[in-house]
């Protein structure tokens, strides 16, 4: 195990890439636990910490844009973190322990540190059937999607039309967007291409129940429907089933699911799967980098992306690097729920 009484007193250099759930988390307890170690936050974010599971309930709420902030960059570096906003990771040396990256309009840096954790997140998942329109289909899975989904639907509404919207993928978030669109009035379709909604989450019973719930608030729900593409023309989307083409969309949103991003991590020749490959002390195969939230694959080769295991990851492995715990990270225990309005599991 790293020898970590020798850090104690000294500044010890940690940069974190990602300011989710997972990097934030981890750069404040750090600040509390050793406020002698210097901690580094580099980030794509522009608009601060933000609540990314509010984002599924981004259409019913006026003020989105303000309450899904945590907190703003300005007050994360008011309590000494040192953070780098709007700005891309080029390249990781593991040998040399630096990153390379980029703020938008600006030249290069090169970061040292000591322990590198990545927290970079997922990304949406878009089908090859839909990579052709790319531009056009819509996820949800940052704020800056938020507010262009926003946008669209208010433009919308400014012509005189309820919106309609396609929304493939009956998984966890794409029921919670549904509802939500359905919530604040718009007309949705709801394609997934399994028999039964939320399978992976839901026993057989809670998605019938959901379903239930889903058809009551005026949503379409099509089981089970594979979606083999997505044209956009003149009289709005249209999607392609099995049965025919369905037209008259003004938006679609894919809810497929998320991959990890671990571009940085194959660039940087560590072990990947799934994920970034950590064992029980969420080390990669680098002993100097960690990975944690959504893009580590964990020693059972789980990806725990859900709130409470990110957080518990996050404060643990804070504790590990202020070597106030020894103990490997365990899996605590936890139940995904789902937050679509009108429904509880039994």
């Amino acid at each position: 195990m790293w020898a970590f009484a020798r850090w104690r007193g000294e500044v010890m250099h940690i940069v974190i890439a990602g300011s989710g759930i997972a990097g934030i988390t981890l750069a404040e307890t750090l600040r509390k636990l050793a406020p002698a170690f210097s901690v580094t936050v580099v980030t794509r974010e522009t608009h601060g910490y933000y609540s990314r599971p509010m984002l599924s309930h981004g259409f019913s709420r006026e003020d989105v844009e303000s309450r899904i902030i945590v907190k703003d960059f300005a007050a994360l570096r008011e309590t000494g973190i040192r953070l780098y906003q709007g700005t891309d990771v080029l390249a990781l040396q593991p040998d040399a322990k630096t990153l390379t990256v980029q703020a938008a309009a600006a030249g290069t840096e090169t970061l040292s540190y000591d322990r590198l954790v990545l927290a970079t997140g997922s990304e949406a998942v878009v089908p090859a059937a839909f990579r052709p329109e790319k531009g056009t289909v819509r996820v949800v899975n940052s704020l800056d999607d938020l507010i262009g989904l926003r946008r669209l639907r208010q433009q919308i509404l400014a012509a005189g039309r309820t919106p309609r919207w396609a929304l493939i993928g009956g998984g966890l978030i794409g029921c919670e967007v549904a509802a939500d669109l359905a919530r604040v009035g718009d007309s949705v379709v709801l394609y997934h291409a399994q028999t039964r909604l939320m399978e992976r989450q839901l026993s057989e019973a809670d998605s019938s129940r959901l379903l239930t719930v889903l058809t009551g608030q005026g949503i379409t729900v099509c089981l089970p429907v594979a979606v083999a593409g997505v044209d956009c023309g003149d009289q709005g989307y249209a999607v392609q089933r099995d049965t025919g083409t369905e037209t008259g969309f003004d938006g679609v949103i894919v809810a497929c699911g998320f991959r990890p991003r671990i571009e940085l991590a194959v660039q940087a020749g560590l072990s990947t799967g799934r994920g970034i490959r950590v064992d029980h002390f969420l080390t990669t195969s680098h002993p100097d980098i960690h990975a944690i939230g959504d893009v580590a694959e964990c020693a059972d080769g789980s990806l725990y992306a859900y709130v409470m295991p990110v957080r518990h990851q996050a404060i643990w492995l804070a504790g590990y690097l202020a070597g106030t715990v020894t103990a490997p990270w365990q899996v605590p225990a936890f139940k995904p729920r789902a937050k679509v309005h009108g429904f509880e599991p039994a």
